[in-house]
């Protein structure tokens, strides 16, 4: 039974992508277009923050801040420098991993509670910084993006089906690079760190630079997410380069699909935001906060009777026959 779900994954997984590639073309309703993109779009700042708050168990809130350079990075080399939001996301996940450097030097001197406020501390001290900045990157008032038409130079579509597919490669590229790092002794460096960091380093692991090496993946890949929401919106200012909601996102979609799992980013947020968008669509205007109220629910669901996760339950019914079998015998 075991082999043969192993033999039907490639099978399965062809098949989802087959959908999701001749998805857009049937979808004709721009609402549900949209939902999808942002489906995948935090699926991609989920799988990156799991790298660093799933394996290796270090619950940052402050993800935002990466989010926010790679952000402002790209719209500041398009405006000022006319350099194509292509480069300037590349640009923005490069700022973003030096940029996790010192704030992780910081940050990694503490640990539980002091390590994520510290988190949260870090991306609203950027928040305010670039409020400051005015000249530089326009304060709280912020800029639009200058609108080219379809422009796919400068990442610019007139059909959102183009966007789609951005998300979704931006998706396939996470996917791949925590598949690697799963796989990997970086991957086993991670989970044995998140178990037991002193446990870890007394077998010889370093911890420290296990922890800076994944901080900068996760913080690259949060940047690049930066970049395509903004051009995606077409504006840019602090309150949403820098929304503390985007960090607590990451986190929650994680946490319900299941931490530290390849998939769990992706089915946390199919769940998570597929309720909220139709909850807001359709009992929004009636039921002032309803989606939110829904949302809540789930999660105290999943925490309270799976903290595993949809994939730790997931595993669990999978498991169940061969556990069963001792017990007949």
């Amino acid at each position: 039974m075991k082999r043969n779900w192993r033999a039907s994954t490639p099978l399965a997984l062809g098949a989802v992508a087959i959908v999701l590639l001749v998805l857009p073309l049937s979808v004709k309703s721009a609402f549900v277009l949209d939902i999808f993109i942002r489906i995948l779009l935090f699926a991609f700042i989920g799988t990156a923050w799991n790298l660093m708050g799933g394996y290796a168990k270090q619950l940052s809130l402050g993800h935002v801040a990466y989010f926010g350079l790679g952000a402002y990075t790209s719209t500041i080399l398009q405006i000022d420098f006319d350099i194509s939001p292509w480069i300037g996301m590349l640009a923005g996940g490069v700022v973003a991993a030096l940029a996790s450097l010192p704030i992780g030097w910081l940050c990694f001197r503490l640990r539980g509670p002091y390590f994520t406020i510290a988190t949260i501390a870090t991306a609203q001290v950027l928040m305010l910084i670039f409020l400051k900045f005015r000249d530089f990157a326009w304060g709280a008032e912020g800029t639009t993006i200058p609108n080219l038409g379809n422009a796919p130079l400068m990442m610019q579509f007139d059909a959102k089906s183009a966007y789609y597919y951005v998300a979704l490669g931006l998706l396939v590229i996470g996917l791949a690079i925590t598949w690697l790092v799963e796989r990997s002794f970086i991957g086993y460096y991670l989970v044995a760190i998140g178990e037991n960091e002193d446990a870890a380093e007394a077998i010889g692991v370093d911890a420290p630079r296990m922890k800076r090496d994944i901080y900068m993946i996760s913080a690259f890949l949060t940047a690049l997410a930066g970049t395509f929401y903004i051009q995606y919106i077409y504006f840019i200012d602090p309150a949403t380069a820098f929304n503390f909601s985007i960090s607590i996102e990451a986190a929650l979609v994680s946490i319900v699909g299941g931490i530290g799992t390849l998939w769990g980013p992706v089915i946390g947020t199919v769940l998570l935001e597929t309720t909220s968008a139709l909850l807001q669509s359709w009992l929004g205007s009636r039921i002032g906060g309803i989606q939110l109220t829904v949302y809540s629910l789930i999660l105290m669901a999943v925490i309270l009777w799976r903290p595993t996760g949809i994939m730790g339950f997931l595993r669990e019914m999978r498991l169940r026959p061969w556990r069963a079998r001792p017990a007949q015998a």
